[in-house]
């Protein structure tokens, strides 16, 4: 999902229970400080506990989430979300989920960063655990968007989605290709991966996901032997986090911390794009697993907040 994002989509629902000119210009100042907007430790602790999953799977988040407000700073505003949106389960207790954004002011690139846990039991035993963080930026800049996502639905098995998607066709506009995939190297970062034994390429069946993605996009199944859950561990500590933080680092410096110029109708147009996005993550994932997993009520609740956040 994206809040569990669209490509995932198909392996929550199936694992659910039934229930103006594009040069660049001076760079924004973004803060390398560790200040940042004072928050509630209430706020923070319901999302940056990651309560369900292993040591290395939640520092690697909590890393990452950390690393985005730290450099940002005071770019981004307090998260508001209500309380009960913050964090939400089921009437039997099988499901739970957190819920954290944040907003940018209106100087910053940034549209808003969220992040998100959903822990799910399985009918067949064992349990569900999805972690993401995705960051939107506003259409005064055609910069790509980030997101990493960690599907763990056993010990021994993990999926990784980990992208700067696009948000330009680059077919049309070769540039951007060159300028955010080909000369920051981040095909490389796959690569390093996929030398590993236990790594294989995660292919989604959906057509419309897969065109959503860029060329250096990592996509990848990790299955360890049976007896070998700490591998999983071992990966996400020694490999994915390595790889994530360069993914990141790249985004921060060359997406979010620099300005492109673009005309109104260029402006325009990426804005309309974003929101066939953001529309298509509510219908296509929400709006059909939530309410399986979570339950009508609890669906529409933060639903409804979602999509004042996605302007959907």
């Amino acid at each position: 999902m994206a809040v569990v994002p669209l490509f995932s989509s198909q392996i929550f629902t199936l694992s659910l229970p039934s229930s103006r000119s594009f040069s660049f210009r001076k760079r924004f100042s973004c803060s390398s400080s560790s200040n940042i907007m004072e928050q509630s430790i209430e706020d923070e602790s319901k999302f940056k506990e990651f309560p369900y999953v292993t040591v290395p799977h939640r520092e690697l988040m909590v890393e990452l989430v950390s690393t985005v407000e730290n450099r940002l700073g005071t770019s981004l505003l307090p998260c508001t979300l209500p309380e009960h949106v913050q964090y939400f389960e089921n009437e039997t207790g099988s499901a739970h989920a957190s819920l954290y954004v944040r907003s940018g002011n209106s100087s910053s690139q940034v549209d808003f960063i969220l992040g998100s846990w959903v822990h799910c039991n399985l009918p067949t035993g064992g349990a569900l655990n999805i972690t993401s963080l995705s960051a939107y930026l506003k259409p005064s800049t055609d910069a790509p968007n980030f997101l990493i996502e960690v599907i763990r639905s056993s010990p021994t098995s993990l999926i990784l989605i980990l992208d700067l998607p696009p948000r330009k066709d680059l077919v049309q506009h070769p540039y951007y290709l060159k300028t955010f995939y080909e000369e920051t190297q981040l095909d490389k970062q796959r690569q390093l991966l996929e030398k590993l034994p236990e790594v294989k390429p995660y292919f989604s069946s959906s057509l419309y996901i897969r065109a959503l993605v860029s060329p250096s996009a990592i996509l990848v199944s990790i299955e360890a032997e049976p007896s070998q859950a700490i591998r999983i561990d071992e990966i996400i500590r020694d490999h994915i986090s390595l790889v994530a933080k360069v993914m990141l680092d790249t985004w921060l410096d060359l997406c979010a911390c620099a300005e492109r110029r673009l005309t109104d109708d260029e402006s325009a147009a990426l804005e309309k794009r974003d929101r066939i996005i953001k529309n298509k993550t509510i219908e296509i994932d929400l709006e059909s697993s939530f309410p399986r997993l979570f339950g009508q009520e609890v669906a529409n609740r933060v639903l409804g907040v979602l999509r004042d956040i996605y302007n959907a």
